[in-house]
């Protein structure tokens, strides 16, 4: 089962009004930058107004709305309303690692709270499913800030008697399952278990799915520490390495890259948008350049 960080209702409404006032670049750029497409159909049929944003199509704007707030409103299309965003979470062991102060966990929890609060800005349903040697959590995107505050306090919880392994694999042929129409998919994870491409492409001939990949400074970057032990987290088995050798910390450096850069033309090819974001990184800078850049998505 999961065990929650010892936060009361009360301060899980403070921190979401925070990160609130944080998405709103975010929401902006997700609703106007590479996946403006989803979020603006072609259909016509009205289906209420919101406030104006700015970079919004100015031909949307509801003129009568706006006279009578006296500040502009645009209209919001079926389409526009009815774009499901859904993550699927690693939390898995090897998601509690890391080097710079948070850990992968706790870097995928804040990257799904800013988007989950990016959506509901978007008026856009929200649903999850969180994993690691099960499925742990999941539940079908729903619109509402009663939704949004059930996804941040899963979000906010940590470790308890997690199951090793990972059902990555799972949880994407799950996710499929789950969603009844075109969406737009969060995977979050290290990636670090082979098989997951077939189901990723399955889910992405109906999605479109971004794989964001949690890394950290020391998956490419061994400190001269000598012989060192590290303890595999998910078998619970030691190795001594050798960090003093150049060599091998060359060695170490390369096979990452080696690895990132097969696991970047997986995502292409089975149909997905690969984006790295590391622990040392701001990721709401990092996700409103991905947004905002068509190229960095391009398949």
């Amino acid at each position: 089962m999961k065990e929650s960080f010892p936060i009361s209702r009360e301060s899980l409404v403070r921190r979401a009004a925070v990160l609130r006032l944080t998405t709103r670049t975010l929401a902006e750029s997700m609703r106007n930058g590479s996946f403006r497409s989803l979020y603006r159909g072609q259909g016509i049929e009205i289906n209420g107004v919101r406030e104006y944003f700015p970079g919004d199509d100015i031909r949307t704007i509801d003129w009568n709305v706006t006279a009578r707030m006296d500040k502009p409103f645009v209209k919001l299309f079926e389409e526009e309303q009815e774009l499901p965003v859904f993550f699927v979470i690693d939390r898995s062991f090897s998601m509690n690692t890391g080097s710079s102060g948070r850990s992968r966990l706790a870097l995928a929890g804040e990257i799904g709270a800013l988007l989950t609060l990016a959506a509901e800005q978007n008026t856009s349903p929200v649903g999850a499913v969180f994993f690691d040697g099960k499925i742990g959590f999941s539940c079908a995107p729903k619109r509402g800030r009663e939704q949004s505050m059930l996804l941040l306090t899963r979000f906010e919880e940590i470790s308890g008697d997690s199951i090793p392994g990972s059902v990555l694999q799972k949880a994407l042929a799950g996710a499929g399952r789950l969603l009844r129409s075109r969406s737009l998919i969060f995977v979050i994870s290290d990636f670090r278990i082979a098989g997951w491409q077939l189901p990723f492409g399955r889910l992405a001939e109906k999605n479109d799915v971004v794989a964001i990949r949690i890394a950290d400074p020391q998956d490419e970057y061994l400190p001269d520490g000598g012989s060192v032990s590290f303890t595999d987290i998910e078998t619970d088995k030691t190795f001594l390495l050798p960090t003093s050798s150049a060599a091998f910390r060359a060695a170490w450096h390369n096979d990452n890259r080696s690895r990132l850069e097969k696991w970047k033309k997986d995502c292409l090819s089975h149909s997905g948008y690969p984006l790295v974001i590391s622990t040392e990184e701001d990721p709401v800078a990092v996700l409103t350049r991905f947004f905002m850049h068509r190229e960095h998505i391009q398949v």
